[in-house]
């Protein structure tokens, strides 16, 4: 089946010719509307507030002491931890400073030294991502270690695990949801792995030691000023609501769009619109998810500046009907019904993974 929609897809966009003409074009509209300028005064006041914020809630979670309201505050160091992230994402696609080396620095230090996430694990991942969003093979991002987006991923841990999986795996849409309480001790274990391991990371010696001054010193503050059951209960709190805060803020964009038969070329237009979804909502939602609400956008242009997507998307969108190309976006709770309902399908055996995008664009159009 790869093969055949390989070839039904490879004559309509030759390389170099319409299809990489219709992002030329596309790119030459967005810099001259000046949507591509930075943002200077928009993302210093972010730094300083982020920083400023942080100082004083663990100055507050101090002088709360030993109590189960704390973890109120937990709740909130998960929101501040997940919106610090958000930061240090727009930092490390170049989105904040002109100079690189200032934006590797920031987003260091907001991500090992504020959050305790690896700058390089992240890095090595994240890119592959934005290169082939649902590519099979490529992308990262749907080699889920517990959820199978994939009929063959499925098959695999069917036969890995057993027949008893079956049941799970038909309802795994519903667990995909819970497992994200999860994933923030998955995101700081992981950063960890990737510093003390033989692969290859630049820095490495800032990046160990501001992870070790970020995870020892959080976790010395915390069992320092709250009893061990009590701490327990914080960090649990804390680590769970900032997985899930990350995980839905992430969830809704690709899952569930197409996915990409690993011989499969695209131009690189379609290959970030077809398998991108963007969020709709207000200026609330733009601010609670970061401006991953406009996932379509920032695939396209990875560097520009938050706060320039919302009125980016109008102009993309318009350019995508105007050839062709199906532009996908939904509200946010149909977002979420999506992603369940795809994930369960795969689990059932019922979802063909290589939905051809050229095909999904002329029943959507």
């Amino acid at each position: 089946m790869a093969d055949q929609l390989t070839s039904a897809v490879r004559p309509v966009v030759p390389r170099g010719e319409r299809g990489t003409n219709d992002f030329t074009e596309l790119a030459k509209v967005i810099g001259a509307s000046g949507l591509m300028r930075r943002r200077y005064g928009y993302y210093w006041s972010k730094l300083i507030g982020a920083v400023v914020v942080l100082a004083s809630a663990l100055v507050g979670f101090v002088l709360i002491g030993d109590t189960w309201w704390q973890l109120f505050t937990a709740a909130g160091l998960a929101v501040l931890f997940t919106q610090i992230a958000m930061l240090g994402h727009d930092a490390a696609h170049r989105q904040i400073f002109v100079s690189g080396k200032w934006n590797d620095w920031t987003t260091l230090v907001i991500g090992n030294l504020l959050v305790g996430m690896s700058y390089g694990w992240w890095q090595h991942k994240h890119t592959r991502h934005h290169a082939n969003p649902n590519k099979i093979g490529s992308d990262p991002d749907i080699e889920l270690p517990v959820v199978a987006v994939t009929p063959d991923q499925l098959e695999r841990r069917t036969r890995k695990y057993g027949p008893a999986l079956g049941w799970v795996m038909a309802h795994q849409g519903l667990f995909f949801y819970p497992i994200l309480l999860f994933e923030g001790l998955s995101l700081h274990a992981s950063s960890v792995r990737r510093v003390v391991s033989r692969e290859p990371l630049r820095r490495r010696t800032v990046e160990i030691a501001f992870l070790a001054v970020r995870i020892g010193g959080y976790l010395t503050l915390v069992f320092f000023v709250l009893s061990p059951g009590v701490a327990a209960a914080f960090l649990a709190v804390q680590l769970g609501l900032f997985g899930a805060y990350m995980g839905l803020s992430f969830a809704p964009n690709h899952k569930g769009m197409p996915l990409v038969p690993a011989g499969m070329r695209l131009d690189f237009l379609r290959r970030q619109v077809l398998m991108s979804r963007n969020i709709r909502g207000s200026r609330i939602l733009d601010v609670a998810m970061g401006g991953l609400n406009y996932q379509i956008e920032h695939h396209l242009f990875p560097s520009m500046p938050r706060p320039h997507l919302r009125a980016a998307s109008r102009t993309v969108e318009r350019y995508c009907a105007e050839h062709g190309v199906a532009y996908t976006q939904t509200g946010l709770w149909e977002s979420y019904r999506i992603v369940t309902r795809y994930i369960n399908r795969v689990g059932l055996g019922e979802r063909d993974p290589f939905e051809c995008p050229m095909l999904l664009q002329r029943q959507t159009v």
